[in-house]
């Protein structure tokens, strides 16, 4: 006689009873493919100081009937740039647009993006920080004046036409705020810069990703995760994923602390959220180049990555995290890199600033 549906260790019944946030290990499969990307700011957890400032510019703007001002949102990667995006454009109830900085080549494409947009629409460039010179000169009327200046023909019979651009938002996303030229930045009314999330705000990430996916989590579960993904949300969906798959199939489909750790260990995720290229890096360091400093090129051939993904990837967490110290000489470990890799520390130098 084939068993109730309460009866074995994964169903609803038992998974309440130890303590599981989300007893529906059984929803629906649609339910697992949803996106976890939130749709509107009220469902963006975190940022609670940027988020109460746009509430109030996208309030300001509807009730004028306006297109919101320029936007610049800037932070490291993972944290929510293209979502941050996104959501406004559905908090004003308009269309939105993406592209990418590099993808924008010659004034004719700036030219057939704009023209084409529809009224207050949404723009984002991501990587906007890497717009050419040209491309900056000709998008500065059309975010000042709504118009575009286009050469039209060479030589002497060249002529310079003016068209007319329906208002609209422009968004613009870098991880690299310094790179963007003074005039172009200033002509972004609206700037906002993105940090590193707190751990219990994580868990609330997590947990709200968990419901959509159909996961079975528990509270030390999540906060497992949460302490592992280096304050970024989109690292913590990604490993949201593979311990779920974990715990399919090796404990019974629920998320637990043991079960988070075990997975996040084979991942090879240790518990301050450092991977393998995070602890080669402090090690080179330590062990190479005897705590530093060294030079950034000269520590990216070491460990056998490219430096600007140090750069913007790995570096702003290990320095965030007091492991490597950033000099004008070069980078820097500090006592917490080599007690955190079981290493003695040497005795007062300049890795113990």
């Amino acid at each position: 006689m084939p068993p109730k549906a309460t009866d074995g260790p994964d169903k609803p019944n038992n998974l309440a009873k130890k303590g599981v946030l989300n007893p529906t290990a059984l929803e629906p499969e649609k339910l697992q493919e949803a996106s976890t990307r939130p749709k509107r700011l009220v469902d963006f957890l975190g940022q609670e100081e940027l988020k109460n400032q746009l509430s109030i510019f996208i309030e300001a703007a509807k009730n004028r009937g306006e297109s919101l001002d320029h936007v610049l949102i800037h932070g490291h990667p993972g944290l929510g740039k293209t979502t941050l995006a996104q959501i406004l454009s559905n908090e004003l109830g308009v269309a939105f647009k993406a592209t990418s900085g590099p993808v924008i080549e010659r004034p004719g494409d700036l030219a057939a993006i704009l023209t084409n947009l529809s009224p207050k629409e949404v723009l984002f460039i991501d990587e906007i920080h890497r717009l050419s010179p040209t491309i900056e000169e000709y998008l500065y009327p059309a975010m000042e004046d709504f118009k575009l200046d286009l050469m039209l023909g060479q030589g002497p019979g060249a002529r310079t036409v003016r068209l007319d651009l329906t208002p609209f938002t422009l968004v613009g996303a870098t991880t690299r705020a310094g790179l963007l030229t003074p005039p172009l930045r200033d002509r972004f009314g609206i700037q906002m810069r993105l940090d590193y999330y707190k751990p219990e705000e994580l868990a609330l990430i997590v947990n709200r990703a968990a419901r959509i996916m159909g996961a079975n989590t528990t509270p030390d579960g999540v906060d497992e995760i949460s302490r592992r993904s280096r304050g970024t949300p989109r690292l913590a969906g990604r490993l949201l994923r593979r311990v779920r798959d974990y715990a399919e199939v090796r404990s019974e489909g629920v998320i637990d602390q043991k079960t988070a750790s075990e997975a996040l260990t084979m991942l090879d995720i240790d518990p301050s959220g450092l991977d393998a290229l995070d602890r080669r890096i402090l090690e080179t360091i330590c062990l190479k180049f005897s705590g530093g400093p060294v030079g950034l090129d000269t520590m990216a051939t070491a460990v056998g990555e490219e430096a600007e993904t140090i750069f913007e990837v790995y570096e702003p967490y290990l320095i965030q995290e007091g492991f490597i110290h950033r000099s004008p000489r070069g980078r820097l470990v500090t006592a917490k890199a080599y007690q955190h890799l079981g290493l003695s520390v040497p005795g007062r130098g300049p890795t113990l600033f």
